[in-house]
């Protein structure tokens, strides 16, 4: 177990749509909860978090009655708005609960394109993390499109997460999905698949063994998590993927405990 994750301050929690919405489109009350308990316990142990939620367009659909994510990208845009209020109104009361102040960043990819941009929302999670305050990050999707001369989509939060964790200056990356780690065959399909614990590299290898999208709520999949801990990876930085059925497990991660998939250089991984 690398000391950087057991002494790890500044820490990027990714949560991904599949833990917070259920199955059948409910918005998961005990997910919400929990995270709020976690994060909010390690914001008073002085721990600086940054959390990067999902679910805006899950939380949207289940606002809105639908059963079906509309292919319009409009309509989709418009449910993001609809969730995304839906969204803090849930993190606000949950965290309120816990007496932890939180705050709403909504980003583009162009914000950290741009020198000047970049350097403004820089300020914004320097102040937030030194007042104790923890930001919740989520793509701006009301305004986020493939079709503009810029780029301004991340693709998944995934990503976002790790672009997120590298501006920061995070010690680690936390991801929180609906699965229990990396495994060397899909566990759905295959009932002997074995679950890897560290990974010290990703290339065509793994990216072959991942395959597949996310849940009907969300966009990620084991391909996004591979890029995400391909950037953690190329910058030395530490990527733990996790099951976030029950979000304390941060507290496991954090002790040391073996639990999920730590992505990390060989080069420290026996430290």
């Amino acid at each position: 177990m690398d000391k950087r994750i057991i002494n790890a301050n500044r820490i990027v929690v990714k949560v991904g749509t599949s833990s917070l919405i259920h199955p059948n489109g409910a918005v998961n009350l005990k997910t919400f909860d929990e995270l709020a308990y976690t994060l909010s316990a390690l914001n008073n142990q002085g721990k600086q978090l940054v959390l990067v939620s999902s679910g805006a367009i899950g939380v949207g659909l289940n606002k809105m009655h639908l059963k079906k994510r509309p292919t319009e990208i409009g309509a989709q845009q418009a449910l993001a708005a609809i969730g995304q209020s839906e969204l803090m109104t849930l993190f606000t009361q949950r965290f309120d609960h816990y007496l932890t102040d939180i705050a709403q960043v909504l980003l583009t990819h162009d914000i950290f394109d741009y020198p000047k941009s970049n350097q403004f929302v820089m300020n914004t999670f320097n102040c937030l993390l030194r007042d104790n305050v923890i930001p919740i990050v989520n793509e701006n999707d009301t305004v986020a499109t493939d079709e503009l001369d810029h780029k301004t989509t991340f693709g998944d939060n995934d990503q976002l997460s790790a672009i997120v964790a590298s501006h920061v200056d995070a010690d680690l990356l936390i991801v929180l999905s609906d699965v229990d780690g990396f495994y060397d065959q899909n566990p759905n399909k295959v009932a002997d698949a074995n679950l890897i614990r560290t990974v010290s590299h990703v290339d065509e290898n793994e990216f072959g063994v991942a395959g597949g999208t996310g849940s009907r709520f969300g966009t990620g999949g084991m391909q996004t998590k591979l890029l995400a801990a391909k950037r953690m990876l190329d910058e030395d930085r530490i990527m733990v993927l996790a099951n976030g059925a029950d979000p304390r497990i941060i507290f496991k991660i954090l002790a040391g405990k073996d639990v999920g998939t730590i992505f990390q250089k060989e080069s420290v991984a026996h430290e």
